[in-house]
């Protein structure tokens, strides 16, 4: 149960801007999760979640893959060109490491993201709009 527990969380605070632990506690509860406040306090720890400000909003985010050196490497590394159109955000890499760079983008939780997928040199990001997809892709250009 504690395993589909974190996952959901992960879930949770990908696909929602959780400012507090009370907000997360209420969305899990949707998902027919029964947990105190105290156990989702220490989930929040194990999974090294922390809070960042943006936008003038305070959220819960998996803990910064972007300020790792080794992830933003990989992805800098294997990352040739970035676009996107619609709500569709598309990497072009170099051959062979688009597995590579989509995990690493996969590790960096970006809010508002569908899902991913990626081919031998090209990923697609799904975003949840329009909007979202060009934010994304700016906050990839300046990465890049």
């Amino acid at each position: 149960m504690r395993k589909k527990r974190l996952n959901a969380i992960l879930s949770v605070i990908r696909e929602n801007e959780i400012e507090n632990q009370e907000m997360l506690l209420a969305e899990l509860r949707k998902l027919g999760f029964e947990a105190t406040q105290a156990t989702v306090s220490r989930d929040i720890k194990h999974l090294r979640l922390e809070k960042i400000s943006a936008d003038g909003v305070s959220r819960y985010v998996r803990e910064d893959a972007a300020k790792n050196p080794m992830t933003a490497g990989i992805f800098k590394q294997a990352v040739t060109s970035a676009d996107y159109a619609l709500n569709t955000v598309v990497l072009k890499c170099h051959a062979g490491w688009a597995g590579g760079a989509c995990s690493a983008f996969d590790k960096m939780n970006f809010p508002h993201i569908v899902g991913t997928i990626a081919g031998d040199d090209t990923v697609f990001i799904l975003t949840r709009t329009e909007k979202d997809a060009e934010e994304l892709f700016e906050k990839i250009s300046e990465m890049l």
